[in-house]
This record gives structure tokens, sequence and C-alpha cells, in this order.
């Protein structure tokens, strides 16, 4: 059934901050300091990593104009392959979004700790300040989804200017001799290369993220695909731009020591104290992307319990659209995750989170890109098997997979652990589902 169009309350601006601000949250800001180790090649590991961030995005979007439904991938994987892939696929993303939101929590947090030094001196006051910043999202998230789409928007815009000050400012200041060696891990140039790829990916992740609530925006079937290649190549720009200019400024060495390498940056090119500026941007940007991931969260089980694969109460809408108890859930699980391994520590709790999201999310964006080579292939739904359609997906099929396996043994294992536990909640919320049918 198609929704009210006054529930239809997000255009194509809302979209693409939706998508860019899905993207720049955490990663930019933190992922340099573990890059440090690899040196100047990370950037090729950048630009690989943009690579496979655009081919997700051109096959979501070519998707998104022929299936304009709420869920994103699960809409895609359930039309080519049916019930069980499709709900492995959402279950995997549903898991990676409570620790995606978990990390980007923890980055507020720590940015926050630059302006009040005693937040960061305890892993409680930390988690304590990332609760508080994902309950109040809750809050918000859980009234007007109009009102989560307009914040967006204004942090989105927000957000990028420190970024953008340290990418162009540092271009006056780049050394040249920062990039020699180029390669300064003890890994070879291809396992730099590939190591660096799977956490830049991490940076990324929300390419996805104007596809799942579809039915709250205005023309999917046009808004969602110009939205997501707008959004996508605007951050693939401010991401390459502004990693080249940090690292010129700063030598790997010092990039690797800083918590803050954005703010020490600003701080070298412009004087002591303008870090503030940029520790205030990465609060923002961390802000504006869990308000983000936290409006999608609700999407996923929604989408899911509809069709009778999780419980139905997790289809509630309230009155304004909102899947309010998706979101409610969504962040009770993410509580729980930050509650029970505060013990690892501020850097300990953040590197399992990005551990737990990037191999769980990988299912996400593989079922769209299978659903896309399948409908190419057979010819359904308008597609055509033509060169360009094998193309995109034997690339978008190469790179997930490339990147799944990159990710180490330990984060295969933990992964596919995750996804296999949700098979029996889909048997049990089928059973549960056919029998109130028959009742």
């Amino acid at each position: 059934m198609t929704p009210p169009e006054n529930t239809r309350s997000l255009g194509l601006v809302t979209v693409i901050s939706l998508v860019a601000g899905g993207m720049i949250g955490s990663g930019i800001f933190t992922l340099p300091s573990v890059l440090a180790q690899f040196g100047g090649i990370s950037l090729l590991g950048w630009l690989v990593a943009a690579i496979g961030a655009w081919i997700l995005a051109y096959v979501m979007s070519a998707l998104s104009k022929v299936i304009p439904e709420t869920g994103g991938s699960y809409a895609y994987t359930k039309a080519a392959f049916g019930e069980l892939p499709a709900f492995v696929v959402a279950w995997g993303f549903w898991l990676s979004m409570w620790s995606t939101n978990a990390a980007i929590a923890l980055t507020f947090s720590g940015y926050f700790g630059v302006f009040f030094p005693e937040i960061s001196q305890s892993p409680w006051f930390s988690v304590t300040v990332a609760l508080l910043a994902i309950w109040g999202l809750t809050l918000l998230n859980s009234l007007s989804i109009r009102s989560s789409g307009n914040l967006q928007v204004v942090t989105t815009l927000l957000k990028v200017l420190p970024i953008l000050v340290v990418a162009f400012g540092g271009i006056l200041f780049i050394d040249l001799d920062n990039f020699i060696p180029f390669n300064t891990s003890q890994e070879s140039s291809i396992q730099a290369i590939t190591t660096s790829s799977v956490l830049c990916f991490y940076a990324f992740m929300g390419i996805e993220s104007a596809t799942i609530p579809a039915e709250n925006i205005k023309q999917p079937e046009k808004t969602i695909s110009k939205g997501t290649k707008i959004g996508v190549g605007l951050v693939i720009f401010l991401y390459l731009f502004s990693s080249f200019s940090l690292f010129g400024v700063l030598s790997p060495a010092d990039v690797a020591q800083s918590q803050a390498p954005f703010s020490d940056a600003a701080n070298l090119i412009f004087g002591i104290n303008t870090g503030y500026f940029v520790a205030a941007g990465a609060c923002l940007a961390s802000f504006g992307a869990l308000n983000g991931w936290i409006l999608l969260q609700g999407q996923i089980p929604y989408s899911m319990a509809k069709d009778g694969l999780l419980p139905r109460a997790l289809a509630y809408k309230n009155p304004t659209g909102a899947p309010s108890i998706g979101v409610i859930v969504s962040s009770v699980m993410i509580t729980i995750l930050l509650l029970f391994n505060q013990s690892k520590g501020f850097s300990g709790l953040y590197e399992f989170m990005v551990l737990l999201t990037t191999t769980t999310s990988l299912a996400f964006y593989f079922g769209a890109v299978l659903a896309f080579w399948y409908f190419s292939w057979t010819g359904r739904l308008g597609f055509r098997r033509d060169w360009k359609a094998m193309v995109y997906s034997f690339l978008g099929l190469g790179f997930t997979a490339w990147i799944f396996f990159g990710a180490g043994w330990d984060s295969v294992i933990l992964g596919v652990l995750a996804l296999l536990f949700g098979i029996p909640i889909f048997w049990l919320s089928r059973r549960g589902s056919r029998m109130r049918d028959a009742g």
C-alpha cells in the first residue's frame, strides 16, 4: 500500500544530507591516526574504497528506481531471492547499526572531551555522554521524521566546514617529505593497500542511507538515485582532498600519536587553539551522523516486521510516520553493547564496534549487488543484460568479497556467527506469523 503523501516529508536536499551525513561521521576524524602506520600509501586505500563506494552507490541507485521501498537492500534481495536471504541481509545490517551508532556516539563523547577533559579521564563518563546523545536523538527520531531530517541538513552543512578549512588551508603547508617512504609499514604494498582499504571503507558506510526510509521520501524513484550519487560524490571529494592535505601537513609519526589529527593540523596551519574549532566540527559530525543512523535504525526492523520476519510490534509507526518502537529497541541494544563492553576502555571499545560493524554490514551491500546482477542477467524489472551491468555487478561482488576477507579471519568468524545467530529468529518469527494468519 502506498503511504499517504503527508508522510513523504524528505526531499532531495535532505536525501543528500542523509547520504553525506551518514558517511561523514567518526571515520574521517579518527581513521587517519590508524592509517598513519601505513604512511602515504594509505591514500591509495582511500582511493580504492572510494571506487568501491561509487560502484555500490550506482547499483543501489539503479535498484531504487524500480524498487522504491523501505528497507533498501532488504527489499531488493527479497524481490530477487526470497525471504530468508533478505532476512540475513537485513539482520546483518541491523546488527551493524547497533555497533555503528555505538562507535559514532563514542567519537562524539571523545571529541566533546576536548572541551571537558574530565569526560576523557573516565570510561564511565565517556559512555554516559555517549548514551545521553543516543537517547536524546532517539527521542527526536521517535517523535518526528521531519524534525530529524531538518536536523540532518543543518548538521551536515556545519560539520563539513572544519574539514574544508583544513583541506584548503593545508595546501600551503604540504611537505612532500611526509610521503617518503610511501609505505612505512612492515607489510607488502598490496597488503598495506588492502588493510587500509578495509579501514577506509568504514568511513564510507552510509551509502545506502537514502534507500532505507524510501516510504518517507518524495518521488523516491527519482530522488533516491539522484541524492545518493550527489551525496557519495561530494563525500569522495572531501575524503580524498582532506586526507591528502592532512598527511601532507603532519608527518606519519605525528598523525599516529594524535588523538585528534585534524585539530592538530589546524593548530599548525592557523595557530594554537584553532584546533578547538575542528574539535567542535568533529562533535557536529558525530552528532549529525548519529542522528542520521538513528533515523535509519528503526526502518530495517520495521520492514522486516511488516513482512512477518520479526515481531509485529516493530512494524508500528506513530502518527508522524516514525517507526518509534524499532528506534527504541535498537537504542536499547546499543546501550547494552556499550555497558557490557565499557571495561575495554575507550580505544578498545571503539575498535570492537568498528570490527563488528564492518563484517556484519557487508552482507547488506553484497545482497544489493547480487540482486542487481540477477535482475540484469534475467532481464527482469526493466534491467538489461549489457556489458555495463555485468561490469558493475562483478566489480561490486569482487569488492565486497575483498573487503570482507581483508578484514581478517577474526572479523570474518565474528561476522558469520552474528549472521547465523539470526536464522533461528527468522524461523520463530515466520512460525508466529503463520500461526497468527491461521488464527
